[in-house]
């Protein structure tokens, strides 16, 4: 069985294609330069390219693309490539809840399922939850300045890592019995940023407090970290359905798929 795993040079693509070494698995990077040995060369904007990039494939596993606002038309030129060369099964990485999800870039996700529903290609939908990876990207200067900010109120976050959700990825392409099947996966814990605050206190022994922000201010506030406005304001309106509990998702099917439970906070920041 041959597998196929778009976005290899990414973070979560990487990971998943370690998870299935041993097994007959290639990349498809996005960028020429970037197709090495076991690489394929396909870009998401560039239709032309994805059909031969795909030919051969038992199971693709379609990691979303990062460029949100273009997810639409950049998804539906994958799919139809993943149709035109007659992949076997479309292992798709969603979000939690893709089909009632309020936060703003679940509309992207769902035109994804249903646009490979409407291939008749076998699916399989991995609706992850947070990377926990969201909240450690701009670590130093949290530890500076001592604060968390968002708007995310007393909302849970179910959140796990990438290497959770990559080795999850891994398991239902290489295994059997996973056709036209959905999973919402997360954490096994779900948690506020007010805990999360006190995970890095505990962690780098520095007092961190999360702020809780009005969600303009919010927007604001990620400008001026030089955030681009129209990514601000998806954030923090983000944080606002969370704060609603978009995100508060707690399954147990993530692991389940792992045979193990999942990386808790605490580990995660441990290994940092």
């Amino acid at each position: 069985m041959t597998i196929t795993v778009t976005g290899a040079t990414g973070h979560l693509g990487k990971l998943i294609l370690d998870e299935l070494k041993g097994h007959d698995a290639r990349g498809v990077a996005r960028r020429p330069e970037e197709a090495a040995s076991g690489t394929r060369y396909g870009d998401y904007d560039k239709p032309e390219s994805l059909v031969e990039a795909f030919e051969g494939t038992d199971v693709l596993v379609f990691v979303s693309a990062s460029d949100v606002g273009r997810r639409t038309d950049q998804h539906r030129a994958v799919v139809e490539a993943a149709a035109a060369a007659k992949v076997g099964r479309i292992v798709y990485t969603s979000i939690t809840r893709a089909d009632t999800n309020p936060i703003p870039i679940a509309p992207e996700h769902l035109a994804t399922e249903e646009h490979i529903r409407s291939t008749g290609v076998p699916f399989t939908f991995l609706r992850n939850n947070w990377y926990l990876e969201n909240y450690t990207g701009n670590l130093p200067a949290t530890l500076e300045h001592g604060v968390v900010l968002g708007s995310a109120g007393d909302g849970r976050v179910a959140g796990a890592t990438r290497a959770d959700f990559a080795a999850a990825a891994a398991v239902v392409a290489s295994t059997d019995g996973h056709d036209n099947a959905i999973y919402e996966l997360g954490g096994d814990h779900a948690f506020t940023l007010t805990e999360l605050a006190e995970a890095l206190s505990r962690r780098f022994q520095s007092r961190v407090s999360y702020r809780d922000l009005p969600v303009e201010e919010y927007a604001r506030t990620l400008e001026g970290f030089g955030v681009p406005a129209a990514f601000a304001q998806i954030l923090a309106r983000s944080d606002a359905e969370i704060a609603k509990g978009a995100l508060d998702v707690v399954t147990g099917e993530l692991s389940r798929l792992l045979g193990r439970p999942t990386t808790t906070l605490d580990e995660f920041l441990a290994r940092l």
